[in-house]
C-alpha cells in the first residue's frame, strides 16, 4: 500500500479533500503537525476529520526544515514515505524540500519557494520578459521607501504581502493616506496564523481592471495539461473577497486561449516543474495579466466545480503526481445517473458585511433542499463575524449545478441571497 506523508493542512476544503483522495486511491497517510490540536477531531456532522484517518498523527516543529525533515525520515525509516504533499500555503516549500531530501516525486523546490512569494514571482516574470502591471517592493516599515514605490508604480495601486495568502491584508490605495494605513494594519502582523515570523516587506502593484480568472493546469516531467479556466466574482470590504467562481468560465475561444497561454508561459518562467497548480490572471484591454501562481490544487471548492462537470478530480490527480504515477484521474469519463452531466458548477459565498456575533441564519434549510444545490454549509450560531475583508471570513458557501452552460453563477448568487443572517451578543434558542 502506498504511503504518504502529509505536511499540515488546511482544515476544511482542501484539508477534507486530500486525504479522500488518497483513500480512494487505496493509499494511506501519516499526518505531520506541530500543533495537532490545531485540527479537530470531528467534521460538524460527527464523523472523524479526514486528517485523523491516517496512520498516525505524528508532532514535529515543521516551522523548522530541519526538524521537519528529522522527522519524516524516522517516518520512512519505520513505513517508507511514497509522496510528500500539503495543502496548506505556508508548507509547499517544506514539502517540496522533503519530498525531495527523500528522492521523491515532486516539483523543484526553488521554484515553489519563487512561486509562494509574490515579489519573488514577479522577479521571475519580469526576467522572462513576461508582461507585467508595475510593480515595487518596499520594506513596509519604511516611509521614505514605501513613498518611492509607490511613485514609481502610481495610484491607485494595490497594496500586498508577499507571503500570505486568501487575500489577507490586500488592499487598493489611492493615495499616500490610504497606503501608509494598509502599510501600519500588516506591519502589526509580523507572525502569521501559523507560528511562522514574516517577510516585513510590501509588495505594490499597479490597480489592474477587469475581470479575474484562474487556470486549473497539472505537470508531469515539465509538461502542462490544462484541465480549463474557472471564472471569479471579487467583492467584501476590500473589494478583494473571492465571493464565487463558475467552471467552466463565460468565455469565447480565443479570450480562453489567451488566458491559457499566458497562464502556462508565467509556470515555466516561475519553474515549476511538477504538481497541480492555480494561476490566477486579470483580463485587462492590454491583455491578461498574472495576479499569482499558485503551485497546489485551487482552494475555495473550485476543484468540486470542475470534479462535478468533468469528472477531473484535481486533488486526485494532485496525490497521484506525489506518488509519481501517471494521472488516470485526469481521463475520468464517469457521469450522473441519468448519464449526463452538469454543464456548469458555480459556488457563491456568504460574506459578512458587519462585524458580530451571528445569531441566526434563516433560510438555509430551503437553499439547501433545492434541486441544483449539490451541497451548501453555513457557519453555526456563536460564530463571531468580521467585516469581509479576506477569504477567511465566510459565514458560509453554496455550490450548484446547471444543464446550462453558464447558468449555474446566477442560481447560486440568488439562492445566496435568500439567506438572512442576525447578530447579537446572544446566541438565540
Amino acid at each position: 500500500m502506498a504511503h504518504l506523508l502529509l505536511v499540515e493542512s488546511w482544515v476544511g476544503a482542501m484539508g477534507t479533500l486530500l486525504p479522500r483522495s488518497i483513500t480512494e486511491l487505496g493509499a494511506e497517510f501519516t499526518f505531520l503537525t506541530r500543533r495537532p490540536e490545531h485540527y479537530p477531531e470531528f467534521t460538524p456532522d460527527g464523523s472523524p476529520h479526514p486528517l485523523r484517518l491516517g496512520r498516525a498523527v505524528v508532532k514535529a516543529e515543521t516551522n523548522d526544515l530541519a526538524s521537519a525533515l528529522d522527522a519524516a525520515r524516522r517516518i520512512h525509516a519505520d513505513t517508507p514515505i511514497d509522496g510528500v504533499l500539503t495543502s496548506c500555503d505556508y508548507y509547499l516549500p517544506t514539502a517540496a524540500k522533503i519530498a525531495g531530501a527523500l528522492g521523491l516525486p515532486g516539483p523543484e523546490p526553488e521554484a515553489v519557494g519563487v512561486a509562494c512569494n509574490k515579489a519573488l514571482t514577479r522577479a521571475a516574470l519580469d526576467r522572462f520578459g513576461l508582461a507585467e502591471p508595475r510593480h515595487a517592493t518596499a520594506p513596509v516599515d519604511d516611509p521614505a521607501r514605501l513613498r518611492a514605490a509607490a511613485e514609481a508604480v502610481g495610484y491607485p495601486l494595490v497594496v500586498k504581502p508577499t507571503d500570505l495568502c486568501a487575500g489577507m491584508f490586500v488592499r487598493r490605495a489611492d493615495n499616500w493616506e490610504t497606503l501608509e494605513a494598509a502599510a501600519g494594519e500588516l506591519s502589526r502582523f509580523a507572525v502569521n496564523a501559523r507560528g511562522q515570523r514574516r517577510d516585513p516587506v510590501v509588495l505594490l502593484e499597479e490597480f489592474l481592471d477587469g475581470p479575474e480568472f484562474s487556470v486549473e493546469s497539472w505537470i508531469r516531467d515539465g509538461e502542462i495539461h490544462t484541465v480549463g479556466v474557472t471564472d471569479k466574482c471579487l467583492g467584501g470590504a476590500s473589494g478583494f473577497v473571492e465571493t464565487g467562481h463558475m467552471f467552466p468560465a463565460a468565455l469565447e475561444g480565443e479570450a480562453r486561449a489567451h488566458l491559457v497561454t499566458t497562464a502556462e508561459t508565467a509556470i515555466r518562467a516561475v519553474g515549476l516543474d511538477h504538481g497541480v497548480v492555480h494561476t490566477e490572471l486579470r483580463f485587462t484591454a492590454a491583455g491578461p495579466r498574472i495576479i499569482e501562481i499558485n503551485p497546489r490544487p485551487a482552494g475555495n471548492q473550485i476543484t468540486e466545480l470542475i470534479r462535478h462537470v468533468t469528472g477531473v478530480d484535481l486533488p486526485t490527480i494532485a496525490v497521484e503526481l506525489a506518488l509519481g504515477r501517471i494521472p488516470h484521474s485526469a481521463q475520468r469519463t464517469d457521469t450522473l445517473p441519468d448519464g449526463r452531466r452538469p454543464l456548469s458548477a458555480a459556488v457563491s459565498m456568504l460574506v459578512p458585511a458587519e462585524e458580530g456575533v451571528l445569531a441566526r441564519i434563516d433560510g438555509a434549510e430551503a437553499v439547501a433542499d433545492h434541486p441544483s444545490v449539490v451541497t451548501s454549509s453555513f457557519k453555526s450560531p456563536g460564530h463571531r463575524a468580521t467585516a469581509g475583508m479576506d477569504n477567511n471570513s465566510y459565514l458560509g458557501s453554496v455550490i450548484t449545478v446547471s444543464p446550462e452552460q453558464f447558468g449555474a453563477r446566477t442560481l447560486a448568487e440568488r439562492l445566496v441571497s435568500s439567506i438572512r443572517v442576525t447578530y447579537g451578543e446572544e446566541v438565540s434558542p
